[in-house]
């Protein structure tokens, strides 16, 4: 087990709720280290490009202008099987399926506003930092 990293979104509902607080003090509360941290508005542009995986998917445009509703948090978060670990914490996509206690459980509202995105591998973890990070701004 190494030190690795994976990326989280606080969405744009979970911004407008004041749930910052609470869902970061659930990450660092789990034993990860923030090592790099941001608000900011995506763009439609940015949003189309970081969910370029979903284009051909139903929801996508649904995604891309949920995305671009309000402020985000991005974070890169850091901790021995980052991926897995924060997988569990956030819980299932929809809030109404994921564990008691978990982040999408306690912040979430339905599938598309899940309160946080999460990497789900350590490929796309490594991709996803670089989109939103430079490598002076990761520590």
């Amino acid at each position: 087990m190494k030190n690795d990293q994976t990326l989280t979104i606080i969405k744009p509902m979970a911004v407008k709720n004041n749930c910052i607080g609470k869902i970061l003090n659930m990450i660092t509360g789990d034993g990860f280290r923030i090592s790099a941290m941001k608000m900011m508005q995506l763009t439609k542009e940015q949003a189309q490009d970081f969910y370029a995986v979903h284009r051909e998917r139903p929801f996508y445009n649904d995604l891309v202008t949920f995305m671009t509703s309000g402020p985000v948090v991005v974070a890169r978060l850091v901790k021995d099987n980052a991926v897995e670990e924060y997988r569990k914490l956030i819980g299932a996509t929809n809030p109404k399926e994921a564990d008691k206690g978990t982040i999408r459980e306690l912040c979430g509202s339905d599938i598309q506003m899940n309160a946080v995105h999460g990497s789900d591998s350590n490929e796309n973890a490594a991709q996803e930092v670089d989109f939103f990070f430079s490598e002076v701004e990761k520590f």
